[in-house]
């Protein structure tokens, strides 16, 4: 493509790029890592915990690492109650090692699939040495047994464990989206079932894609045209729409009805639902889309599949910026673009070149990629085997929708400055207000967890949680309802996070200000407390923070500290928000840093101390919020120079007591010398004995 077209093709992008840089949001708290901050299972000499199955049913947390399959309390994850050992052989890693592969890194099992079945079983599958099998598995009796039923993997688990993939389990039949070959080269999104159907291997319908997510809609309930369910898939791939001189990287949902069965001649056993749409989520100041790492599904309870919701985050294709950001698509959007929407067509120009531009002409009835819906059986037909030649072969050359997916909004959620988000999940709580909110709980690549809400289009970073340590990425992120925690898989570990840790506020003033709905300041217990857990009216103010509504707090008693004439000091005080200005008062005046006052995060450095330094300090942490700005006294301080008058009794005190002190040390070094000579330890002149007994008359006589 010449380098103008490539311009344009980006330009409408370009135009959705606003400068507004209060997209980009600070933690108010930052945790660094503690034990107590999480619960942690690991096992030496296993890694790479990177796939989990809740089952709730049975109070266990099931979770796939390098060669092994943990049960582990869901309560507690640190509790183990059950494991199974899946190693490959020596010969199956000789002939992995022999096809150029790392007998360590790569020529293991690495469980990459884990799914609850119909009949109470679980479907598991690994790589096996670059040779992907399946099995079934049991949990019973405290005991996890694989039953050695060993099946092919190929087209359902990666060959390679550290390509991405997905899948998803539906009515015992296995929907992945993987890689059909050992070179990683055959991408293919793959029902498993009595009649097996895959995409085409066509550039056109999947090029050189990462696969990222994938989700059933129940788009076939309360449904007036009898339409049928959809699994829809996110991935990311090279956009074949821009045959740029170097590879742009889109973000991608493609989605297939659930009754697919193949066509007849056209498309056998392969998709004719298959569809794909790209989405965008425009960041500040990006000259490339943002490319999509996790997606989660979120719907209410009470809600139809239309008013639910994709939470998606993004991360750059360029390495010179360390920004991420969240966008947020209604289901009934990305639904509409592909039941409505106009389709991309690939032309030729100048021969050689495969331009796609947007389908101007005809389209077959049936609609191509349509499901089989009441019209469709009105005409006679009942499956896919059924449909037309003309709509499948409109389908098999054109499956790209023309229209972009746009975030709610038009603009994302948030964009964060820092460590690159990795994982997504969303839960909704109701706040004190009665009102329900969406918590955003997003994991990044060096191991923290970024707890957000959006309060009616202001965003808001309550804190971020260092999880892991060393730092290592986040590579699977769970909820469960029941127990009401996270639960973060890595190459490390497992860790078992709360949703809320309400107790690091310590004030009032620290719990309104943290803005978390989870959270609230209980008046009479003195302490920031769970709503859920609490029979009493709390304090919060989550969309305002205003801390008026806090009592007035308790003063703090001054801590006495002493500097030298010339000399240095140092006083301590923390803020317990990174949003928060901390300003030190001295006799009622702020100071101002120069040469002789440093201001740092942790506290206020004294110079070359003098008489002027002398007198009361107080450390204030002010913050804004929506509701005003509020100052609450971290610290206090009374500082004496060492010889003036007002610290004349404390050192003289302090003088008497040195002397006293110095005084006991010496008599017990005669004591320590007297025994030694006496036992004849040191050899003198004099007969220690004959001295000894002068020397204790004398003391005595005296």
């Amino acid at each position: 493509m010449h380098p103008l077209l490539s311009f344009f093709w980006l330009l409408p992008l370009a135009w959705t790029l606003k400068d507004d840089s209060s997209l980009e949001y600070t933690p108010r708290r930052s945790i660094a890592f503690h034990k107590d901050n999480a619960n942690l299972f690991h096992e030496g000499g296993v890694a790479n915990y990177t796939t989990m199955l809740l089952r709730e049913d049975l109070d266990v947390l099931l979770v796939g690492a390098r060669e092994a399959i943990y049960a582990l309390d869901l309560k507690d994850i640190s509790k183990s109650r059950a494991s199974v050992k899946w190693e490959v052989t020596q010969q199956q890693i000789s002939e992995c090692r022999n096809k150029g592969k790392h007998p360590e890194m790569d020529c293991k099992n690495f469980i990459k699939i884990l799914h609850k079945r119909d009949d109470n079983k679980m479907y598991v599958c690994g790589t096996n040495a670059f040779d992907p099998e399946c099995d079934y598995m049991s949990y019973a009796d405290g005991q996890l047994t694989l039953e050695r039923k060993v099946e092919d993997g190929k087209g359902k688990c990666p060959f390679d464990p550290f390509q991405r993939h997905t899948s998803l389990m539906l009515e015992n039949n296995l929907y992945s989206a993987t890689s059909m070959n050992f070179l990683g080269s055959e991408p293919v999104l793959m029902r498993s079932s009595p009649v097996t159907i895959r995409t085409e291997f066509k550039s056109s319908w999947l090029n050189e894609p990462t696969f990222v997510s994938m989700t059933q809609i129940p788009e076939s309930q309360m449904s007036a045209v009898g339409d049928d369910d959809k699994v829809y898939l996110f991935f990311s791939e090279v956009a074949v729409e821009c045959d740029c001189h170097n590879k742009l990287l889109v973000s991608r949902v493609a989605r297939v009805c659930k009754g697919d069965i193949g066509g007849e001649r056209t498309l056998q056993k392969k998709w004719t639902s298959f569809l794909k749409a790209r989405m965008d989520c425009p960041v500040l100041e990006s000259q490339l889309p943002y490319v999509i790492q996790d997606v989660y599904h979120w719907c209410g309870s009470h809600r139809g599949w239309r008013d639910c919701l994709f939470y998606a985050v993004f991360r750059p294709q360029s390495e010179t910026s360390d920004l991420s950001a969240v966008c947020a698509y209604r289901v009934s959007d990305v639904s509409n673009v592909f039941a409505e929407g106009k389709y991309k067509t690939p032309v030729t120009v100048e021969t050689s070149f495969v331009k796609w531009v947007m389908y101007s002409g005809d389209v077959p009835v049936p609609r191509p990629g349509a499901c089989i819906d009441n019209e469709a059986r009105n005409n006679g037909i009942n499956d896919t085997l059924h449909l037309p030649d003309p709509t499948l072969q409109f389908i098999k050359l054109r499956p790209l929708m023309d229209q972009t997916i746009q975030p709610v909004g038009g603009k994302p959620l948030l964009v964060h400055k820092g460590a690159a988000f990795t994982r997504i999940v969303v839960n909704q709580v109701q706040a004190a207000d009665g009102e329900k909110y969406h918590v955003m709980f997003m994991g990044t690549e060096e191991g923290t967890l970024v707890k957000g809400v959006n309060y009616g289009g202001e965003m808001f970073l309550i804190e971020e949680v260092q999880v892991f340590q060393p730092r290592v990425s986040i590579k699977i992120l769970k909820f469960s309802n029941v127990t009401g925690q996270l639960y973060a898989g890595s190459d490390s570990g497992v860790t078992q996070v709360p949703l809320a840790t309400c107790g690091r506020s310590t004030s009032c003033m620290d719990c309104v200000l943290s803005r978390d709905p989870y959270c609230g300041w209980d008046k009479v217990d003195g302490k920031c407390s769970l709503l859920s857990s609490s029979t009493r009216e709390l304090i919060q103010s989550v969309k305002e923070g205003d801390a008026k509504l806090c009592p007035p707090a308790d003063p703090l008693i001054p801590l006495k500290r002493t500097i030298w004439p010339g000399g240095n000091l140092k006083l301590y005080c923390h803020s317990p928000s990174q949003l928060a200005e901390t300003v030190w008062v001295k006799d009622g005046h702020t100071l101002t840093p120069n040469g002789h006052f440093q201001i740092h995060e942790y506290g206020l450095l004294i110079f070359t101390g003098s008489k002027s330094d002398a007198g009361p300090y107080r450390c204030l942490s002010v913050e804004k919020s929506k509701a005003g700005q509020f100052s609450t006294t971290m610290a206090e301080y009374h500082v004496g120079l060492l010889g003036s008058g007002d610290w004349i009794q404390v050192n003289n005190t302090a003088v008497a007591g040195l002397q006293a002190a110095v005084g006991v040390l010496i008599v017990g070094l005669l004591g320590l010398l007297t025994w030694n000579c006496y036992k004849r330890h040191i050899p003198l002149p004099w007969n220690c004995r004959t001295a000894s007994s002068i020397t204790i008359w004398n003391y005595n006589y005296h």
